[in-house]
Parts: C-alpha cells; sequence; structure tokens
C-alpha cells in the first residue's frame, strides 16, 4: 500500500502532473491521500481527474461527486465533474450550471454549456443562450467562433459569421476577431467573402502578414492563381508552415509541381512534417517518383476487416449511435457533407456498448500494426514505438441521401479509419457509390488524380489506413451510412 510522507507535497506533485503524460502514475498516490485525508475535497477531486486522464470514467464520477459534496462552493471541482459526465454520456447540464452559478462568465465553462446542451438534443437554447452571453461579450474570439459553429450547425451558411462583423464594427482593431473570422471562412470555403474582411482589416488596421496571406489564399482558391503566386512569393522565408501548405496549393494548381516539390521538401524533415506528407504524395505519385511507392505503395499500410462478429450486435450499436447523432447538422470544419458527426471523443463514453465496440477496435488495430513492415524512422508510419495503442478521436458520422465525405487527411493522427455499422441499400448496385477511397487529393486543387484504392463499405468492415493519406467517399442516391471513425495516437517515444 503505497504511503505518503507529505501530503501537501504530493498533492502539488500531482496537480502539476494531471494535464500530463505522467498523470496516470500518480493514481496511487491519489488513494493513499484520499486515505488520509477522506473529508479533504482536493484529494477526491485529483483522485478524480487521475482516473479520467485514464479513461476510467466510471470510476472517475463518484470521487468527482464526493468532492462537490464536501466543497460545494467551489467552481473547478463542479468544472471537473460536468465535463467528465459530458464526456462519459452523462447529463451535466445541471453541473455545467451549478458551476457557472460560482463563476459566471467563465469561457471555457459557456463552451461546455453550449455543448451539454446540444448534446442533451437542445441546440436551439444553446444557441440562444450563446448569443446572449456573446452580445454581451463581444470581444470573446473563442465566444465569437463558438456562435459562428453553432450557426453553421444549425443552416446559417451566408451571415454565419455575422457575429464578428457586428463586433467589429465596434472594435475595428480587435485582432483576435479578425483572425477568428478569418479562419471561419476559409473553413468554410467562403473565399469571396474572405476577401471583403481581409480588405476592411486593411483599412482599419494597415497591411498585416495576416491580411496579404489570406489575401493570396483567397486569390488560388478563387482561381487566380498567378495573382496568389506573385503574393506567396513575399513569404517564401517564412517560417509558418501553414503559409507553406497554402503556397504548395497554389503551385499544384498551376501545374508547377517541381516548384512545389522544392517549397516541400524542407518541411518533410521538421515538427510540422505530418502536414505535408499528403502533399509529397501527391506530388511523388503525379512525377513518378519512386519515393512514392516508399511512402504509400506498400500493401500493407492499408488493412481492411470484416468483424462484424467481434463486435456488439450491428443493430443495437446502430440504435445506439442514433441516440448520439442530437446536433442538427454539421460543423464548418468538418469533412462531412449532407449528415451529422458526433461531438466529443465516443470512445469516452462509459456505456458498456461503446466499451466492447472501443475494445475490440483496439484488439483490431493492434493486430494490424502487428504486420505492418519494420521500423523505418523516416516514415511516418513506420515508427520506433508502436504501443500502447490509445485514440486521439473518435466520432460517429450519419449521412443520408447524397451524403459524401470530401477528401482530407488528419495530420494529427497515426492511424485513421472507417468502421460500417449501416449501408444503404442502394451502394449494393452502385459499383462506387459510398466507397472509401484513397489517395485522391482535395477536389479543390483540380488535380486529375483518381484514388490508388477504393474500399467497399459492408456492414462489420473496418479499414485502416495512414493518417496522412488522402481519403474521402463517394456520394451515394438513397438511404442510411452509419459509420464509427477514430484516429490512433500517435505513440510516444515514436520518430517524428
Amino acid at each position: 500500500m503505497q504511503q505518503v510522507s507529505d501530503p501537501t507535497a504530493t498533492y502539488r506533485q500531482i496537480v502539476a502532473a494531471l494535464d500530463t503524460p505522467a498523470a496516470g502514475a500518480m493514481l496511487n498516490d491519489a488513494d493513499a491521500l484520499v486515505r488520509l485525508g477522506p473529508d479533504e475535497p482536493r484529494f477526491h477531486y485529483v483522485r478524480g481527474m487521475i482516473l479520467r486522464h485514464l479513461d476510467r470514467r466510471d470510476e472517475a464520477i463518484p470521487s468527482l461527486r464526493r468532492a462537490v459534496a464536501l466543497a460545494p462552493g467551489e467552481h473547478l471541482l463542479w468544472h471537473g465533474l460536468a465535463r467528465t459526465l459530458m464526456e462519459a454520456g452523462l447529463p451535466s447540464v445541471e453541473e455545467y450550471g451549478r458551476a457557472l452559478q460560482l463563476r459566471p462568465g467563465d469561457g471555457p465553462m459557456i463552451e461546455g454549456m453550449t455543448a451539454a446542451l446540444v448534446a442533451k438534443g437542445d441546440a436551439e437554447a444553446a444557441l440562444r443562450g450563446l448569443e446572449q452571453i456573446v452580445r454581451r461579450s463581444p470581444t470573446w474570439a473563442d465566444g465569437q467562433k463558438l456562435l459562428a459553429q453553432m450557426r453553421w450547425m444549425s443552416g446559417e451558411r451566408e451571415g454565419f459569421d455575422r457575429g464578428f462583423d457586428e463586433a467589429l464594427r465596434q472594435h475595428p482593431r480587435d485582432y483576435g476577431l479578425r483572425y477568428e473570422q478569418i479562419l471561419a471562412l476559409t473553413h468554410a470555403d467562403q473565399w469571396e467573402k474572405l476577401r471583403i474582411v481581409v480588405e476592411r482589416g486593411r483599412a482599419a488596421m494597415g497591411e498585416l502578414p495576416l491580411f496579404a496571406v489570406n489575401e493570396a489564399v483567397a486569390l488560388s482558391e478563387l482561381g487566380e492563381t498567378e495573382a496568389a503566386e506573385q503574393m506567396f512569393e513575399r513569404f517564401d522565408d517564412s517560417a509558418d508552415s501553414s503559409v507553406a501548405v497554402r503556397h504548395i496549393r497554389n503551385l499544384l494548381r498551376l501545374g508547377r509541381l517541381d516548384v512545389a516539390n522544392a517549397v516541400l521538401e524542407p518541411w518533410l524533415k521538421g515538427d510540422h512534417a505530418q502536414t505535408f506528407w499528403p502533399y509529397a504524395a501527391t506530388i511523388w505519385r503525379m512525377t513518378d517518383d519512386p519515393r512514392w511507392d516508399w511512402l504509400e505503395g506498400d500493401e500493407r499500410f492499408v488493412g481492411v476487416y470484416d468483424i462484424a462478429g467481434r463486435l456488439p450486435a450491428l443493430d443495437v450499436l446502430a440504435e445506439k449511435l442514433r441516440s448520439l447523432h442530437r446536433a442538427p447538422g454539421q460543423l464548418v470544419d468538418q469533412s462531412v457533407r449532407g449528415g451529422t458527426q458526433t461531438d466529443g471523443n465516443l470512445f469516452h463514453l462509459i456505456d458498456p456498448v461503446i466499451v466492447q465496440l472501443r475494445e475490440t477496435i483496439r484488439e483490431v488495430v493492434a493486430e494490424h500494426v502487428a504486420q505492418l513492415p519494420p521500423t523505418d524512422p523516416g516514415h511516418p508510419l513506420l515508427r520506433t514505438a508502436r504501443s500502447p495503442i490509445q485514440f486521439s478521436g473518435a466520432w460517429s458520422v450519419r449521412l443520408t441521401a447524397g451524403g459524401h465525405h470530401s477528401n482530407h487527411v488528419h495530420p494529427m493522427g497515426w492511424l485513421s479509419s472507417a468502421l460500417y455499422i449501416v449501408v444503404p441499400p442502394s451502394v449494393a448496385g452502385d459499383a462506387q457509390a459510398g466507397w472509401l477511397n484513397l489517395g485522391e487529393p482535395h477536389a479543390q486543387l483540380g488535380l486529375d488524380l483518381p484514388p490508388f484504392r477504393m474500399v467497399e463499405p459492408k456492414p462489420g468492415r473496418l479499414a485502416l489506413f495512414p493518417s496522412t493519406m488522402w481519403h474521402g467517399t463517394s456520394k451515394f442516391p438513397a438511404g442510411e451510412r452509419m459509420t464509427v471513425a477514430f484516429d490512433v495516437a500517435m505513440p510516444s517515444g515514436s520518430a517524428s
């Protein structure tokens, strides 16, 4: 049994470790603190937060409830409980309400309450409440960002960002508001509005890199690629990876593959390499560079596994997932078109059906990783460390007639996926309707590069592929298509 000689020092060590990978190792110390001070709310709180870190939310919740019972006036304790309940898939509106009563105006708590209301199925109330709060605090950039996302999710396309416009009329030199509005319009592919916003920013604040770069982005996306190139050339020495990516995209549109490759190559050796591997794959494949075979050509990189017999009953799983699709539409920065995507991390839910799903997937991913080629420290997939299997995100997507995923990548992941739960009958009669395509780049680049592999959707079929690989789906004419998708986190200690 763990012994603690200095409870105060141990408590401080645990608090310092809470948001780090070292948190899990402190559980025995937290247990010892609770034994020493069973009526000390802080000790129950840190124990609960460690259990949350370990994805043991069913055990974390009693500790956090004990903490708020002992200290009902501490907003931090209520916030920890509310977050953990929401992540676990349990009602959390009341707990967020208690936290906000104790600390009105707290940004993260307001964001959490908004998500909790959406999870409850009350997106309209979430939107109206957020509108009132942002109206009182118009320079809260994160709030304006969330409000724009909520309006988009509710079906508003033109003017979804009008909160920024209203705030900037009163605070025209607020850089944070300018930045977040530009980012929102970029996610929404609203390039004409972006040009207007850039000009407004210049008029209010003068010439700044933020405005010049995003004018170049808008010009490129609108097809004015030569004019965009002249602007991008001003930033050839920029250390901003996002600027380099946008420049590469413009060069691809211009057909200047050799120049695009020259811009790209130095970034493949740095901390931002994950962002650039998809473009390297595109350029190398288009130019018959043998490095494409090294990067994406090995058949072992993509795995297709029929695992219906290892999963919870698919009809039960489908019904469970449908109950989680409470949002009225997709968020502005998602690849979903014509459907909805669940919020939060699906694999944090404590529902037994989801837990069985998660653990079965963990086993299959481990099997896939075991058959990968040998270690290659320079390769984004073939890393030195390959365990433990952990998930950086998981969600469900429900598409209806005409729904699809635009081609995209997941640069923050290691392996990505598509697990088919429900497949529309219309797919069976069409050779490619609703199929997963791999290797076809973002359609807006206008490149004549088809997928190098297609995966037929079947109930209970899991496709695994590198997160840096372009992927998307084709449209299907009718019915419902339900999937679970997730990103496997990059194992710690692996090569970058």
